[in-house]
């Protein structure tokens, strides 16, 4: 369940991630980090949703890592479009808010992976 529940905010934050990566372009904001929270932003669902389809517990669980790091890249690049202006308090914080749940759910439904992988 919790899978099924992680690949639809994923895909829910990329969509937002990409209508950022829209708006930076457009109004010719931060167009480096704009490629950057495009590439990162939209691995992690990309990541999740290849995990659900691993070769092994060990692949199931290398994938949610790497979907982790790139939640965590995201988060940095949240937090810089922020610190240099190029998005505002409310969307950077709004961001964030659904970046670190989908890091939550990834940490649990890592430790849950290992717990049963023993």
């Amino acid at each position: 369940m919790k899978e099924n529940v992680l690949i639809d905010k994923s895909i829910a934050f990329a969509s937002r991630i990409v209508k950022l990566h829209d708006f930076l372009i457009k109004n010719k904001k931060g167009l480096t980090l704009a490629k950057q929270i495009i590439r990162s932003g939209t691995s992690i669902g990309a990541n999740i949703n290849e995990a659900n389809y691993g070769q092994s517990p060990a692949d199931f669980i290398s994938k949610m890592h790497i979907a982790l790091k790139e939640t965590a890249e995201t988060e940095y690049w949240i937090k810089l479009l922020h610190m240099s202006e190029y998005i505002d308090y409310k969307m950077s914080s709004s961001l964030l808010d659904d970046c670190l749940e989908i890091k939550r759910i990834l940490v649990a439904s890592i430790n849950t992976a290992k717990e049963n992988n023993k």
